[in-house]
């Protein structure tokens, strides 16, 4: 998996970037996607939105993408509970992770029935996944509380914001600029970072040392001592521009 996004469309937190010398040695996001594709060239794709980004996978049994609507979703893991889940949303016994994600996403979306982080906590088993919904340009992440499965973020050289599952790809473009996306978490980029397992509690940045002793992005964790003072909410999508509230 290797996603990227430019001009605005992800604000990362600013923890996550630190200061660095020496930053023109590092490969700009379209290098690094070349990268990808030629370590993968019998099966890796990707996705160009305009200059908002892309999105570039490599399909395996536990690597999904599905695109629904103009929303897109890159899955890797797997879900024990898939079938009842998708009996819960109304799809077919076919309907796979990636299928289900989107489905639940454009459901909260547009209609909010429940919080987000209700939705990630009913989910068993191993999972990471990134949503681009491009006609409201905005992105949706999650990793399982596990962290069965490791992505990462960090900041390009080129100032876009990278997700990735392999290190080498994301120290590529990022230098030290990046962490692992937090274990039991979900970012959306209108609302920003929020552990969904404890959605009324604040997160906190933790300085990180790599293991060559320097500096490098740092990781997040739930602050326990601070609760949010307001709800974390995204303006729904649709006729009905009320707000609806994700945490």
């Amino acid at each position: 998996m290797l996603c990227v996004f430019k001009n605005g469309v992800v604000r990362a937190p600013k923890e996550l970037q630190i200061p660095e010398f020496g930053r023109i040695n590092l490969k700009d996001s379209n290098q690094t996607l070349k990268d990808f594709l030629a370590a993968n060239p019998f099966n890796a794709l990707s996705l160009q939105f305009d200059d908002n980004g892309f999105l570039g996978f490599s399909p395996h049994r536990t690597r999904l993408f599905c695109g629904v609507n103009d929303v897109y979703c890159v899955f890797v893991g797997s879900l024990n509970n898939l079938s009842s889940l998708n009996k819960q949303y109304g799809l077919g016994k076919g309907a796979n992770e990636a299928n289900f994600i989107i489905e639940a996403y454009c459901t909260l979306r547009d209609r909010n029935p429940f919080p987000a982080h209700r939705v990630l906590q009913e989910m068993e088993g191993s999972f990471g996944f990134v949503v681009y919904d491009h006609k409201a340009g905005t992105v949706f992440a999650a990793v399982d509380a596990d962290r069965d499965v490791s992505l990462l973020w960090g900041v390009t050289a080129d100032g876009a914001v990278m997700i990735a599952d392999q290190k080498e790809l994301i120290k590529a473009s990022c230098g030290k600029s990046f962490a692992p996306f937090p274990a039991g978490c979900m970012f959306h980029s209108e609302i920003g970072l929020i552990s969904y397992e404890h959605p009324k509690k604040e997160m906190k940045a933790v300085p990180r040392i790599d293991s060559q002793g320097a500096i490098a992005g740092a990781c997040f964790a739930v602050d326990v001592m601070h609760s949010k003072v307001n709800s974390s909410s995204i303006p729904r999508i649709g006729s009905e521009a009320n707000w609806s509230n994700w945490s």
